[in-house]
């Protein structure tokens, strides 16, 4: 594949979605082809079935392939599900020398003496994000690099995750016939797909409702602040209404998008829907009412919990407010009046994020929708992970041409800070799997 494509494949619950996607000449993307499928052996956003999940994984990826025309050999993945949680640590470093500035060796010293942090078993770190730093005691510094200082120390946001639940996503893509590219954390890619610069730095919840999971990712000053993983999400409510109303699960869905709304104050008690019986039985009727009913206990259980995380986070102190509020996402927001719903509950400002904000001005409208916010986040990923080695590869061959030594140092410095940690999450798991075999 060309070196400005990418591939997103976004592994949920529902569904799975391969999604290419190439930045055009104003530094857009456009999104070529999409290949969505069924999605079977994933519960709770965590692969529990191999076979299964290896053959939505081709479906999609040869739906999108025939739909650009294009062979799909590498991938960056989505990783979320209900193992994944975040947590805040402080660690510093004394630094030998004082007398020296501060620079990039200091901070991955830092940064790795988090990544010896002891975590319960089975559990990794998938991201240590710097939050900010103190230099000597002097707080509030966004970048340490280039002052004096013998202590330097940081609080970090800590994502963890299971190790197991990881590899076995890398197994699935390996088994499809695919190359893993890059691994990214859920909420972060749906974020990079659907806020705005402003929106990041004015301080913003994302919360995105996948079919199996609600994921939620915070924002202030430009930097990502928390992120939790709730384990329910759209499925939840369908199967709230399959149970209640007694039918299967097929009509529930459809009930749920047609008719379902978050607020049942607004339907009249004389509107009703009828659904075909099973074979040979009468077709049952269900009041709008009712349905609504049904579909707000669960989604306001849902909210309440992602409020849970926020108010956790602290959004009521002055420092910590979420100036911008609420943006909801993932196939969930689609569910009528929930904007309304959110707002009532939270009391903050909320909007319908569509996962339009990097992307062309003339892409199709389905490509817009909020069911595809990760999948536009892992292929925005993938493109920007493309440019950082298409710069490695010149510098190296920048480097080669230059034989002195000197300036070979110099280049080396910022190619080490460009790596993140899932780059080196994605190097491990790769190896993990070549030696399995």
């Amino acid at each position: 594949m060309e070196h400005n494509l990418a591939v997103g494949l976004d592994i949920g619950t529902t569904k799975i979605v391969a999604m290419i996607g190439r930045k055009n000449e104003y530094g857009k993307v456009e999104i070529l082809g999409i290949g969505k499928s069924k999605s079977l052996g994933v519960h709770r956003g965590v692969v529990n079935n191999i076979t299964q999940t290896i053959q939505s994984i081709q479906q999609a990826v040869q739906e999108a392939e025939a739909a650009s025309d294009i062979k799909i050999e590498g991938v960056t993945v989505g990783i979320a599900g209900q193992h994944i949680r975040s947590l805040q640590h402080s660690d510093y470093i004394t630094r030998a020398n004082s007398e020296t500035v501060i620079d990039e060796e200091d901070i991955d010293r830092l940064i790795n003496q988090v990544h010896k942090l002891v975590m319960l078993p089975g559990e990794e770190i998938i991201h240590v994000l710097p939050q900010e730093y103190k230099v000597d005691g002097q707080g509030e510094i966004k970048e340490p690099i280039g002052m004096y200082g013998g202590r330097l120390e940081a609080n970090f946001h800590v994502v963890v995750g299971q190790v197991s639940s990881i590899r076995n996503v890398g197994r699935c893509i390996q088994s499809s016939g695919l190359n893993l590219e890059g691994i990214t954390l859920e909420p972060l890619a749906s974020a990079n797909a659907v806020l705005s610069q402003e929106e990041k730095e004015a301080g913003v919840a994302l919360i995105d409702i996948g079919g199996g999971t609600t994921d939620l990712a915070i924002f202030r000053d430009g930097i990502i602040r928390h992120t939790a993983v709730i384990p329910f999400g759209g499925n939840v409510i369908t199967e709230d209404i399959k149970e209640g109303c007694s039918i299967i699960e097929k009509q529930a869905e459809l009930l749920k998008i047609k008719f379902g709304s978050a607020w049942p104050g607004e339907n009249k008690d004389n509107e009703i829907v009828s659904i075909p019986g099973l074979r040979g039985r009468e077709p049952k009727e269900i009041t709008l009412k009712n349905l609504s009913k049904i579909i707000h206990a669960r989604i306001v259980e849902i909210i309440e919990q992602v409020y849970v995380e926020i108010k956790n986070y602290g959004h009521e102190e002055q420092k910590k407010k979420l100036i911008a509020g609420i943006v909801l996402t993932g196939g969930g927001a689609q569910l009528k009046h929930l904007k309304q719903l959110v707002e009532y509950i939270t009391g903050m400002d909320t909007r319908i994020g569509y996962p339009n904000e990097h992307l062309a001005g003339d892409s199709d409208e389905d490509v817009t929708s909020p069911l595809y916010a990760t999948a536009v986040g892992l292929v925005l990923d993938g493109l920007k992970r493309n440019e950082r080695k298409k710069i490695e590869q010149q510098e190296k061959k920048q480097a080669a041409k230059e034989e002195e030594k000197p300036i070979e140092e110099i280049k080396e410095k910022p190619l080490k800070e460009r790596r993140s940690f899932l780059d080196k999450l994605t190097e491990r798991v790769k190896d993990f799997l070549d030696n399995a075999e």
